[in-house]
């Protein structure tokens, strides 16, 4: 048994870091690509019922620290989607990540990943940047506790949230995904930002507003995690600026059993992925843990 291998619920990944949604998901040649890398699982780009432009550009530029961006949801839509998914699933474990405006359309997405071979799903609960979508259903614990439930009788495969730092009810929201028989939660998406041009004297974004991403997050994903580790008991999954051993190794500690990496991968490329394994593994080794399982939540002692 390697080192690497994690459990996250019924999920057994042979390795930790998995591709965070949005980032060289959209097609099955590109989730190939990033399994082959190194990656132990790959979350699909967010997929709505029906296609979705998303919004005009610009909707994405690089900070100090990371990017932001307004993307808006594009997809092709579910129906067209399966054909990338089938593509990319005998290689791997593929997690298909869906959104919606309400528990009856996150159902029947789910159902419809499920079809396609997802191994588990990722409810969509926190995008920043779309309105009726993501973030503007994901802070209300309630309606999280019914999309989580619904999504729960519609398939038999393991379901997690994923969600938004921009509110103060985070742990009271990851009670409400456990309440609702949610397998894991997902932290964090995007942090709300902006980007003005000083030279136009107006928003840089098309939408004006987006998401932060890349390094400038790590602190805060590491907080959240670990105040979500004592608030709940599912499995916990760490995201937000991780490039390196030692940021992934910071969300282990913090609770994490497994990690995703996004910007990262823009910055340096797929072969992060093989690098991290690598320089993990050896930390682990030298200093005496045996598997992922001995470092969760061990700056909690």
């Amino acid at each position: 048994m390697s080192a690497l291998q994690t459990q996250i619920g019924k999920l057994a990944l042979d390795k930790p870091g998995m591709v965070a949604s949005g980032i060289m998901d959209e097609t099955g040649a590109s989730m190939v690509r990033m399994l082959a890398a190194g990656a132990g699982a790959v979350v699909t780009k967010s997929i709505g019922s029906e296609p979705r432009a998303g919004h005009a550009n610009p909707c994405f530029t690089e900070v100090k620290g990371g990017f932001v961006n307004a993307m808006g949801l594009p997809n092709p839509g579910i129906e067209e989607f399966g054909t990338e998914i089938r593509e990319a699933v005998p290689h791997g474990k593929i997690v298909g990540s869906i959104f919606g405006a309400n528990a009856a359309e996150f159902a029947k997405l789910a159902g419809k990943m499920e079809d396609y071979g997802a191994c588990a799903l990722e409810l969509n609960l926190s995008c920043p940047h779309a309105k009726g979508y993501g973030m503007e259903v994901g802070t209300d614990p309630p309606l999280v506790k019914q999309i989580v439930a619904a999504v729960k009788d519609a398939v038999s495969i393991p379901v997690w949230a994923k969600l938004t730092p921009n509110t103060h009810l985070l742990n009271d929201i990851a009670l409400a995904v456990q309440d609702g028989g949610g397998d894991a939660v997902v932290a964090i998406n995007t942090l709300k930002a902006m980007v003005i041009s000083p030279e136009f004297r107006r928003p840089y974004l098309s939408n004006r507003f987006g998401g932060l991403s890349g390094p400038a997050i790590r602190t805060v994903g590491v907080r959240d995690i670990f105040d979500l580790y004592e608030a709940v008991s599912i499995p916990l999954i760490g995201v937000g600026g991780i490039s390196d051993w030692r940021d992934a190794a910071q969300y282990i500690m913090a609770g994490a059993r497994a990690f995703q990496i996004g910007s990262a991968i823009a910055k340096d490329g797929p072969e992060v992925f093989a690098t991290i394994n690598r320089e993990l593994q050896e930390f682990m080794g030298d200093n005496g843990y045996e598997s992922i399982a001995d470092m969760v939540g061990v700056a909690h002692e």
